[in-house]
């Protein structure tokens, strides 16, 4: 029980922290279905450095560096959008697919090209960091804890003040629900929409450094990270954009997510004889089944998806 209670949390963070950055994005009125790239870009940044950085350095350094690179790289990478979408009023779902293709494809070409540079026999798509993932785990007891539990729930807690006691958060809300009222105050609809979409952008990035330390010791980037950026979107429209809700969410996909890494400790599970990859497939099967039934009570902002023109009243 208590390992499927750690997965359950690491996956739930995962999910949290993906979810929130939809949050941003969709509060401000730009929808982000590039999530699953932008956690891939994330991952790719932190994965370099893990690589690079010396085993020997103080662990709290380590965290430090890779959390703040992977959020960089989420951010730059999140720019995509932004500029499409808001300058250029381009279509968010398609710029969002795009991303989501581009970012897996872009970092597994550079991985390969890494790796054969080092070695011109080895084109592998993977980095290998699993000295360096010691750092972000520690032993309570017998309680194996990823130290990004704990960065998870401070970063929960921010997003509810932000968001609902903020004169950031409420302008924020404002963009997403009628733009053209929140400009017609003073609000610079613009630069709130682009400070919507980066913070989605850092805490996907995070999200995907947080999804190759959860237990891949060799990570292939042509997987992505399992869809994990689509799981988040279904956890923030369960959720209903808020972030309490998200968080209940998180726990309920992370629950049924750990259990494919779990199942086989169980033997009240293993003697279903039930294929293993029907485990696999039930976060996202549930994932259907929830939004089938809450899709029709869901409440979007209301103008997430719609450029924004300033000539419109």
């Amino acid at each position: 029980m208590t390992i499927l209670i750690q997965y359950t949390l690491i996956f739930a963070a995962i999910l949290i922290l993906v979810a929130l950055g939809g949050c941003y994005s969709e509060h401000s009125g730009v929808i982000n279905i590039g999530l699953e790239g932008i956690m891939v870009m994330g991952a790719f940044g932190g994965a370099l450095v893990m690589q690079a950085l010396d085993p020997g350095i103080p662990g709290i350094l380590m965290i430090f560096v890779v959390m703040l690179v992977a959020i960089v790289f989420g951010m730059i990478y999140s720019l995509l959008l932004a500029v499409a979408a808001i300058h250029f009023r381009a279509d968010q779902t398609l710029v969002g697919t795009a991303m989501n293709m581009l970012g897996t494809a872009a970092s597994t070409v550079a991985v390969r090209a890494i790796n054969s540079a080092d070695d011109p026999n080895n084109v592998s798509s993977a980095l290998s960091y699993g000295a360096q993932k010691a750092a972000f785990t520690k032993m309570i007891g017998s309680y194996e804890l990823n130290l990004f539990i704990p960065i998870t729930v401070v970063i929960l807690i921010i997003a509810n003040v932000v968001l609902y006691k903020t004169k950031f958060g409420l302008r924020l809300m404002a963009c997403g629900e009628h733009p053209q009222a929140a400009d017609s105050v003073g609000i610079n609809v613009f630069v709130m929409r682009y400070a919507g979409v980066l913070i989605s952008g850092a805490l996907g990035g995070l999200g995907g450094i947080v999804y190759i330390t959860t237990g891949v010791s060799e990570w292939k980037f042509e997987y992505g990270v399992a869809g994990f950026g689509f799981l988040a979107l279904a956890v923030m429209i369960f959720g209903q954009w808020k972030p309490t809700r998200i968080a209940l969410a998180a726990l309920l996909f992370g629950l049924f997510r750990a259990l494919s890494n779990v199942y086989i400790a169980f033997d009240v599970l293993t003697n279903l004889n039930i294929p293993g990859y029907m485990y696999n497939m039930m976060p996202y099967v549930v994932s259907l089944i929830v939004l089938a039934f809450t899709s029709k009570t869901s409440r979007a902002p209301k103008a997430e998806g719609i450029p924004y023109d300033k000539g419109l009243r």
